[in-house]
Order: C-alpha cells, then structure tokens, then sequence
C-alpha cells in the first residue's frame, strides 16, 4: 500500500490519549506552553525540532485534537508498528526523495482538507547531536497549497529520556514543549510564483524553533546516518540558492 492511501489519526488515537496521557503525565514532567495558539478546529501544520524518538508520542499525547504525522517508512517493514502506527497517525514517507515522497505528501494533504492537524519534522531526521538542521520545504509547500498556518513547535528533554538508538525510555525526567505563534502563507502569497518563498517561510520556521529551543543552527540538511553532516554555519536567512526541496 502506498502513501497516499493512508488518512491518517483514526479514533484509536483519541482513545488512546485518554488512556496514556495520565499515565506519562505520572512517568515524566510535563511544560506545555502556548498550547492555548492551537487552533480549536481547521487545519493547521505543527513543525517541530526532532531530537528523540518521543517527539512524536510526546506531542501526539499533549496536543488537544489528533494529529497525523509523517514517518519514516522503514516503520512499515515491522510486524510490531505495520498496522499500530498508520492507526495512531502515521503517515509513512520514504526518505529517498522525489515521487515517493510527493505520496506522503499528498496524504498529508488529505488530512489537511480534512480540517485536522498535521505534524512534521522538517529537519527530515533525528539530529544525533543535539543541533538544529536546515529544514526542508515540504511543510512550506503544503501551507501555501491548503492555505493554513504552521506552529512552530520546539520540544526540549526527549533525548535525555530517550536518546537516539536507546531501546526504551528512563522514566522520570521533565519535557518542555512550546508552541510559538503561528506562520501565516498569507504573507508569502504575493510572491507565490517565486521560487525562493518555500525557502523562506520555512527558514522562518526553523528560526522560531530555534528561539525556542536554543540550539545552535547549521544550515545543512541532517544526515539519515550514524553521524552528522560538516557544514559553514550560516544564519537561517541565508542559502537561498537552493533549489526547492521536499
């Protein structure tokens, strides 16, 4: 089944976060701030920092409504999260680029036009090393198309509960998450022809993120592997050359 064919949170999720919402709320300390800028129907596009593999759980459990995310596919090749994760919102996208991708994308879309929320990492991957990487326009994209704001949304203190390759959680520890105010495509649609406006409205994004996390920039894209990529530090501003990206 390809990516296109999956819509996305289902009911299980919200039963889910009834269910396990008090009981992580007891496991780990939790700050919620500006959660209140969340839309309480409509679409909208959280763009979170990705530095532990709860982000995802973390935020899917805190936030209000359900939220379908992306994730990487290789997801779907375990008997152990093959039907789980599409269930709780999973949308699997292949990391390779190009049509598969543009699949993922289209789901995303679809949940969209739903008038639900939608979750990504535009950093593409998990940062092993704590920095924030250079994101990918994709969100961009999809905000410009269905017209709905992006919340930048930075997560602090998943990677010390769980860190890259850590088989499971420690329990205890405190989780900051902050959803900064909301990025408006209203602002960038009378430069939709240019071709540097995806760019832009996404190192916006990524800026905020950064305001909030802290963590120190590199205008490189995040590597898929163990270590992470060199690359010149640059302000998000700049790099504008690029052509648009996923």
């Amino acid at each position: 089944m390809n990516a296109s064919a999956y819509e996305g949170a289902t009911q299980l999720q919200a039963r889910a976060r009834k269910v396990v919402r008090p009981i992580a709320n007891k496991l780990w300390r939790f700050e919620l701030v500006g959660f209140d800028r969340l839309p309480t129907s409509g679409p909208a596009i959280l763009c979170a920092n990705h530095i532990s593999f709860l982000d995802s759980a973390f935020l899917m459990i805190q936030v209000p409504r359900n939220i379908s995310f992306v994730g990487k596919a290789e997801y779907m090749d375990s008997w152990k999260t093959r039907y789980l994760f599409p269930a709780l919102g999973m949308i699997p996208i292949d990391r390779s680029g190009g049509e598969k991708s543009q699949e993922a994308l289209q789901s995303a879309e679809a949940v969209l036009r739903r008038g639900e929320l939608f979750g990504i990492f535009p950093e593409g991957t998990r940062s092993r090393d704590g920095m924030l990487y250079r994101g990918k326009t994709g969100a961009a994209r999809l905000a410009m198309k269905v017209n709905c704001p992006i919340y930048p949304v930075g997560i602090t203190g998943t990677a010390e509960i769980q860190p890259p390759d850590a088989a499971l959680p420690k329990l205890g520890g405190a989780v900051r998450i902050e959803i900064a105010r909301p990025i408006l495509p209203e602002r960038y649609t009378s430069r939709h022809d240019d071709h540097l406006v995806l760019r832009e409205m996404i190192d916006e994004v990524m800026f905020e993120i950064r305001a909030i996390t802290g963590q120190e920039y590199r205008n490189v894209y995040a590597s898929k592997g163990s270590s992470a990529p060199t690359g010149t530090m640059e302000p998000a501003n700049q790099g504008n050359s690029e052509s648009v990206q996923t």
